[in-house]
């Protein structure tokens, strides 16, 4: 199998073809959650609804608020554009909890199963504040 889809962000590879490509279905499924997480409603072309938007969040008030709107956003989107996973997990760290964590970033954990593949995986994504 040469591949499933290039890896994003693009990057040369002379393996098979002129990018790196995608080989599991696992890493698939972990690149298109990562996008839905990142990208912002009204930013797809076609879907306004798309995306949890993350960065919207950033500059928001830290509360439990916060972070039970974003948990939902995030549950909501999988359910609607990705099926076939289930939230196990999300977790938010504090500047406590990760020493080189830029001021007004948010760290975000994500614990997913898999359906057809009967995998858990991790997304762990970073948002600078900076």
């Amino acid at each position: 199998m040469s591949g499933l889809t290039p890896k994003l962000p693009l990057a040369y590879g002379s393996e098979n073809g002129t990018y790196l490509l995608i080989k599991s279905y696992k890493e698939l499924v972990k690149q298109n959650f990562k996008n839905l997480i990142m990208t912002s409603p009204g930013e797809r072309m076609m879907d306004p609804q798309f995306g949890v938007g993350i960065r919207n969040f950033l500059f928001e008030n830290d509360s439990p608020s916060l972070y039970a709107d974003i948990n939902s956003a995030i549950v909501e989107q999988s359910e609607k554009y990705m099926p076939f996973i289930s939230i196990v997990d999300v977790r938010f760290l504090s500047e406590e909890q990760f020493i080189e964590m830029y001021s007004n970033s948010l760290i975000i954990q994500i614990e997913y199963l898999i359906g057809p593949l009967a995998e858990v995986d991790n997304l762990s994504i970073t948002v600078p504040g900076n």
